[in-house]
């Protein structure tokens, strides 16, 4: 099993992350969040280390990156959920992140778990059922991100909202509704998740 991988950040891409390990260039599937922060250290040299998991199937082994080990262990455990695979947890790691998880689950809100595209409400309502008394309670504020130069985060926040299948009109749309919140040192994955809030009920 592979717990992590150490390296430095070959390349970005709207969704996935590409780490050289020992002279191979290991890809990995990231929600916009986490590819938000290794953006600015693509070229510098700088070492990323991302808590992975790996996902095997009889066509694919597929290897997803964390941005902490939080993230990595409810990624597993919402897959232990019926109808939850890596893709659909993955994408509700990208618009509610552990803890927001953890309190929707907790106090069985519906509404907050239907934002995940996805995610209907009668799959809302069994993922409650079947995970409520196992997803603990929030843990606590996460480190807050590196700021991105003021000009970058449009483009980051826009590629990543792409990347988890919105149009480049709705992108837009939904760069220029949290824009004003952005301030003098932008918090990409912040402002992705507010961005994510506002297409979802749109």
């Amino acid at each position: 099993m592979i717990a992590y991988v150490r390296g430095p950040v070959a390349a970005v891409t709207l969704s996935t992350a590409v780490v050289e390990v020992g002279g191979l260039g290991l890809e990995l599937l990231c929600t916009p969040g986490t590819l938000a922060t290794l953006s600015p250290k693509v070229g510098t040299g700088q070492t990323a280390t991302l808590p992975a998991s790996l996902v095997v199937r009889e066509d694919s082994l597929t290897l997803f990156g964390f941005l902490d080990e939080d993230e990595r262990t409810c990624f597993e455990l919402l897959q232990t959920a019926s109808g939850v695979g890596p893709k659909l947890a993955q994408a509700m790691l990208a618009v509610l992140g552990p803890d927001d998880l953890r309190r929707a689950v907790g106090s069985e809100d519906v509404k907050t778990l239907t934002r995940v595209p996805g995610i209907g409400q009668k799959g809302a309502q069994r993922i409650i059922l079947e995970l409520k008394d196992r997803i603990g309670a929030p843990v606590g504020q996460r480190p807050v991100a590196a700021a991105v130069p003021a000009e970058a985060w449009r483009d980051q926040v826009r590629q990543g909202l792409q990347g988890l299948g919105w149009s480049v009109k709705d992108a837009d749309r939904a760069v220029d509704e949290v824009a004003p919140t952005a301030g003098e040192a932008p918090d990409v994955a912040s402002l992705l998740r507010a961005a994510l809030r506002t297409l979802s009920r749109a």
